[in-house]
């Protein structure tokens, strides 16, 4: 069976079901929580290190590939060989597509991705909100004037209601999947936008950040606020450590902590932010 949101994406496994789930420990992943909003960054530093070699190394190659092609095209058309010389063209074109589509987004991803990417769920709005690279962003085809502006970022606040959570395989030889929040138009399966929620999990894991984010937002009991990377008596360390600097707005600072929608919209008014 499909997934019922359209567009379906490339590698679509499953889509997920919202509601609490029974949690029995914690997420490397998860920094903070307290009894209003709870924080979960998407790439660990080890993950995005690795991730920023390898694809490095692959745009190293490419360059390198393509200062060869040139000569050897060359001696192609010279010698007439058109058959060997079309078969390397479709080769050279399906890597120049995997460029543009993966390696350099990747590349700038984890070059540019800042304490982690953290994401932040507040239960008592039901709001999230993102600060993230551009190219953080689930696509596979991008403006290609973006390649320019590596360091840009997108800040959004969104509806909990309107984001459903897909999990899609990666097609690594490790069997990694990817959970993605689709970003639907109020009351329907319509995707208008992605948010990478869980870059890359193998096994049981691989939902669990999905299953402790509507776990937090239902008052599950089953979650323990204290099992982040920081105590719910820590908010000021975490905030210093992972929010302050990073390009936050301020109104969204003061919007993590909202206790109703009521006062968030009196955030919103104090800062001339529209709806």
């Amino acid at each position: 069976m499909p997934s019922k949101y359209r567009p379906q994406l490339f590698g679509w496994i499953d889509d997920l079901d919202k509601g609490p789930r029974y949690v029995t420990s914690t997420d490397e992943r998860l920094l903070y929580a307290n009894d209003n909003y709870c924080a979960f960054i998407r790439k660990t530093l080890g993950n995005q290190l690795f991730y920023f070699f390898l694809s490095a190394i692959l745009t190293i190659t490419f360059i390198f590939l393509c200062s060869l092609s040139m000569d050897f095209f060359s001696i192609l058309v010279d010698e007439s060989d058109y058959k060997t010389f079309t078969i390397v063209m479709v080769g050279m074109t399906a890597f120049i597509v995997g460029m543009y589509a993966v390696i350099i987004p990747e590349l700038y991803q984890n070059f540019f991705a800042k304490r982690g990417e953290p994401i932040i769920f507040n239960r008592k709005t039901e709001k999230v909100y993102i600060n993230e690279s551009y190219f953080f962003n689930f696509k596979f085809w991008r403006n290609p004037l973006m390649f320019l502006l590596p360091a840009k970022r997108r800040i959004k606040e969104y509806d909990w209601t309107d984001l459903h959570g897909i999990v899609v395989h990666n097609y690594s030889r490790n069997a990694l999947t990817t959970t993605i929040m689709m970003v639907c138009k109020p009351g329907t399966h319509q995707t208008i936008d992605h948010i990478m929620l869980d870059p890359a999990r193998s096994g049981i894991g691989s939902t669990f950040v999905w299953a402790w984010i509507n776990s937090f937002i239902s008052y599950s009991s089953s979650v323990n606020l204290n099992n982040g990377r920081y105590l719910t008596t820590q908010e000021d360390k975490f905030t210093r450590n992972y929010i302050k600097g990073q390009g936050w707005p301020q109104w969204m600072l003061e919007a993590f902590n909202a206790r109703s929608l009521d006062e968030l919209t009196q955030i919103k008014q104090k800062y001339g932010i529209k709806e």
